[in-house]
């Protein structure tokens, strides 16, 4: 499998010109990782579009997705224009669709190992797949960014560590929009 760095992944020829599509679907949360992408393109003056339930429009949004598209209700490749940059947390049938909406020489990423190399031909574009591996010096920068306000990590609610349980069924059995921080004496 390919591997790609995420900052690379994000920010890489990110400009005001560049387009991303994340598809993110995850079951009781408002997808964790691919708010976090979204932010980090749009902050890198990516132009993004994201998919989310429909109640999660207005906090995609405001991570800076200028095409916010409700999956249970609309087709994410017949709502966004044709983009530079498919980041696919998803798979399957989606995985699929998001070849549609490339443009010619694009490039989906996969997070759930290597696309379908007859899909992407078949497109114009290319698919790759990558693991996230730990990086010191990545973390620093995104601390900085941290900091610095450019970007802002979103918590859904802190939990001291005496409920350490609860933090962890309210994961597990509810909508979570953002992290479940444990507080730590």
């Amino acid at each position: 499998m390919a591997t790609r760095r995420l900052a690379e992944v994000t920010t890489a020829g990110a400009t005001g010109t560049t387009a991303v599509v994340i598809t993110a679907t995850l079951r009781r949360r408002a997808g964790e990782v691919g708010a976090a992408i979204a932010h980090r393109a749009a902050v890198a003056g990516a132009t993004v579009a994201a998919t989310c339930r429909g109640e999660d429009r207005d906090f995609v949004r405001s991570l800076g997705a200028t095409h916010v598209v409700d999956y249970r209700a609309e087709r994410f490749e017949a709502a966004v224009p044709r983009v530079d940059l498919v980041l696919d947390l998803v798979g399957g049938e989606t995985q699929r669709r998001s070849f549609e909406v490339l443009g010619p020489g694009g490039m989906l990423v996969s997070t759930l190992g290597e696309p379908d190399a007859e899909a992407a031909a078949g497109s114009g574009a290319k698919g790759v797949g990558f693991l996230v591996e730990p990086n010191g010096e990545q973390l620093a920068m995104i601390a900085r960014l941290i900091d610095l306000g450019r970007v802002m990590p979103t918590i859904d609610q802190i939990f001291p560590l005496e409920q350490a349980g609860a933090a962890e069924r309210r994961l597990e059995t509810e909508h979570v929009r953002g992290k479940i921080v444990v507080r730590l004496p």
